[in-house]
C-alpha cells in the first residue's frame, strides 16, 4: 500500500518531464503567436503609391480629354462628308437629268436632222427637174432673150447630181431663168437680126416677138416671114405676103403710125 505512491511520483515526474517536453514547441509556437506584427506600408511606399495612382487619373483623364475631343473631330468630318455626299448626290442628280434631257435634246436633233436631209433630198430632186425643164425653155427662147439668159444659164451644171451650187442657189437661179421668161413672154420687142433671107445671103433684119410665141421678121428689101418656137430653136419661114403688115406693125410701135388693126398670121402648137 505504501510503494503505491512513490510509482506515481516517479510516473508523474517522467509525465512531467514528458509534459515540458511537449510544453516547449507549445511555448515556441505561442511566443511566435505573440510576436508583433507589422503595421502596413511605410509613409515613402504610400507617397510613391499615391503619386502613380494620380499619374494614372491624370492619363486617364487625358486620354478621355483627347478621346472627346477626337470624337468631336469626327463627328465634325462625318457631318461635312455628310454634307458633301449630299451636294454630291444633289450634283450627281443634275447631272443625270441634264444627261437625259441632253440625250432627249440629241433623239430630237436626229429627227429633225432627218427630216432635213429627206426634204433636202426631195428638194434636190427637183431642183434637178426644174432646171431639166427650164432648159427646155431656154432652147426655145429668141436669141435676144437668150443673150439676157446666158449668165444664167451658164450657173446650171450640166450634170445635176454633182452641183456645186447649193439647192437655195440653183432654186434662186431658175427663179431668175423664169421671171426673164415671164417678163419677155408679156412684151413685144423689136430687134435687129442677120437672116439668111431666100437668096441664101444674109441680110439684116427687124424681127417682131410677140411675147415667146410668134415673132415676125421684114428686111430693108421688102422680104418678110413668121417665126415660131420649136423645142431645137426658133424655126423661120418666108412669107411675102405679109411684108407690108409686119412694116404697118413696127411704125405702130415706134409711133409713126396711129394705132390700127394688123392682121398677121399666127401658129399655134
Amino acid at each position: 500500500m505504501k510503494t503505491r505512491p512513490k510509482l506515481r511520483l516517479g510516473a508523474l515526474a517522467l509525465s512531467g518531464g514528458a509534459v515540458l517536453g511537449l510544453l516547449g514547441p507549445l511555448w515556441a509556437s505561442q511566443d511566435k503567436q505573440t510576436k508583433p506584427v507589422s503595421s502596413g506600408p511605410t509613409l515613402q511606399e504610400t507617397r510613391v503609391s499615391l503619386d502613380k495612382w494620380i499619374e494614372t487619373q491624370q492619363i486617364i483623364a487625358r486620354e478621355r480629354t483627347e478621346w472627346q475631343q477626337g470624337k468631336e473631330i469626327l463627328l465634325g468630318r462625318l457631318e461635312l462628308v455628310k454634307s458633301e455626299l449630299g451636294a454630291l448626290e444633289k450634283k450627281l442628280d443634275e447631272a443625270q437629268a441634264g444627261a437625259q434631257a441632253a440625250e432627249e435634246k440629241r433623239i430630237e436633233l436626229v429627227a429633225e436632222n432627218a427630216k432635213l436631209v429627206a426634204t433636202t433630198n426631195e428638194l434636190t430632186t427637183r431642183a434637178a427637174a426644174f432646171e431639166g425643164a427650164v432648159r427646155g425653155l431656154v432652147k426655145s427662147s429668141p436669141a435676144p432673150l437668150l443673150e439676157r439668159l446666158q449668165p444664167l444659164v451658164q450657173r446650171m451644171s450640166d450634170d445635176p447630181s454633182h452641183a456645186r451650187a447649193s439647192v437655195a442657189e440653183r432654186f434662186q437661179n431658175v427663179l431668175g431663168i423664169l421671171n426673164e421668161l415671164n417678163k419677155a413672154n408679156t412684151e413685144i420687142n423689136v430687134n435687129y437680126e442677120v437672116r439668111a433671107l431666100a437668096d441664101g445671103k444674109p441680110s439684116e433684119v427687124r424681127v417682131l416677138y410677140v411675147g415667146l410665141a410668134q415673132a415676125y421678121y421684114v428686111s430693108a428689101g421688102g422680104e418678110a416671114g413668121v417665126g415660131s418656137p420649136t423645142e431645137n430653136g426658133w424655126d423661120w419661114k418666108a412669107s411675102p405676103a405679109i411684108a407690108n403688115d409686119v412694116l404697118i406693125a413696127l411704125d405702130i410701135l415706134q409711133g409713126k403710125h396711129t394705132p390700127a388693126f394688123v392682121p398677121l398670121p399666127i401658129q399655134i402648137r
